[in-house]
């Protein structure tokens, strides 16, 4: 690594001259500046910062996963990098805390001269839910209608442009499913999980049918939630059941990658699946952290809106409620939990796949 040749100073290196004059107050416009606008526009222009940051990390992931072959050593770098986002996101979740040191009456001494300006607008965040796999066919209806209404011409282009690349959810499909984890030889995994599996199932089909502490309403409804959660399971021997449930909205994951995302997390401690269950246990946090980030967004405009309308035209609390659950990317690796039986029920792998997984030693 080469030394400079020049000396850096701070302030130049950062231009701090620029990010520290960029806080010009909408309310001076109109009337005595509002002491309180001054934490507002901070707050926002870190989240932006951060969104940057995030969307450098992404953009190098996604990178990674669009080629043809990924190498396995790449993977260390791509769960070093999406635990970075992971921590970002807790620094971004922690950061709400200072917003909600601005009361609502803080707040009304300058938000109506923000109008119609609104975080639908935030281009960054925008790209980063496209990047990650929400696009437009799985936004609620308020989204799809309007998602693009608010936007200048240029950042439309720029956002429909993402859409038609392969997201991060795609390629982490596509590479799941091309994993060869589930065919050594005569092994028969998914046999031995099938019987496991009807048996557990009829286990807690007869706890919920003797157990008198239900009423028979409750009875009706847990015994329709357990045959919904056995369609569920019959549908991971079945791919055209699956793809059923696919179209119906219950499954994102190819047939393929969620039968592999089950192998990965049933044999964890393998050495030859730790890095893709760290994988896949990554994406699940930042899933996680973007679901808490918009749950505390929606509770923080309600303590400064009640049930008035954001700035931007949309129901406000209401509308980021829906989005909270709603607009969730990887919620298959949540549900995957559905599917996993306790360590001593799983088939006894053979020695030669044994052999395969681990490092070297003893397939003992």
């Amino acid at each position: 690594m080469k030394k400079n040749t020049t000396p850096v100073y701070y302030g130049d290196y950062l231009q701090l001259d620029k990010i520290l004059g960029a806080q010009a107050f909408q309310s001076s416009r109109y009337a005595e500046p509002a002491h309180d606008e001054m934490l507002f526009i901070i707050v926002h222009q870190v989240y932006e910062l951060w969104f940057k940051q995030i969307l450098h990390e992404l953009n190098a992931v996604i990178d990674t996963f669009n080629q043809s072959e990924v190498p396995d050593q790449a993977l260390i770098t791509v769960v070093h990098r999406l635990q970075r986002i992971v921590q970002i996101q807790q620094l971004m979740n922690d950061q709400i805390s200072v917003m909600e040191t601005l009361t609502p009456q803080q707040f009304l001494s300058f938000r109506d001269y923000l109008v119609p300006a609104s975080g639908f607008q935030s281009i960054q965040f925008k790209r980063l839910e496209i990047a990650l796999g929400l696009k437009r066919e799985y936004r609620i209806d308020f989204d799809k209608q309007s998602f693009y209404a608010r936007l200048t011409e240029q950042d439309r282009q720029l956002l429909e442009g993402l859409e038609a690349k392969p997201s991060l959810f795609e390629l982490i499909d596509t590479w799941l499913a091309r994993l060869p984890l589930l065919k050594h030889n005569n092994f028969a995994f998914w046999e031995h999980y099938q019987q496991a599996t009807a048996k557990m199932l009829a286990d807690d089909q007869e706890i919920i049918s003797s157990n008198n502490t239900l009423s028979d309403k409750e009875r009706r409804q847990e015994l329709k939630d357990w045959e919904q959660t056995h369609q569920s399971f019959q549908a991971l021997f079945n791919r055209q059941a699956y793809q059923q449930l696919q179209e119906q909205g219950l499954f994102r994951l190819s047939h393929d990658a969620m039968l592999a995302t089950l192998f990965i997390k049933q044999y964890a401690e393998e050495p030859i699946f730790n890095l893709p269950f760290q994988l896949i246990t990554a994406l699940t946090d930042i899933d996680e952290k973007l679901t808490i980030w918009r749950y505390r967004h929606a509770m923080m405009v309600q303590r400064m809106l009640g049930t008035k309308i954001g700035t931007g035209g949309s129901s406000g609390h209401t509308y980021l409620k829906k989005t909270t659950e709603s607009n969730r990317i990887f919620l298959d690796f949540f549900n995957a939990a559905t599917f996993l039986l306790p360590k001593d029920m799983l088939p006894p792998l053979p020695a030669e796949v044994v052999r395969k997984m681990r490092f070297g030693g003893s397939p003992e």
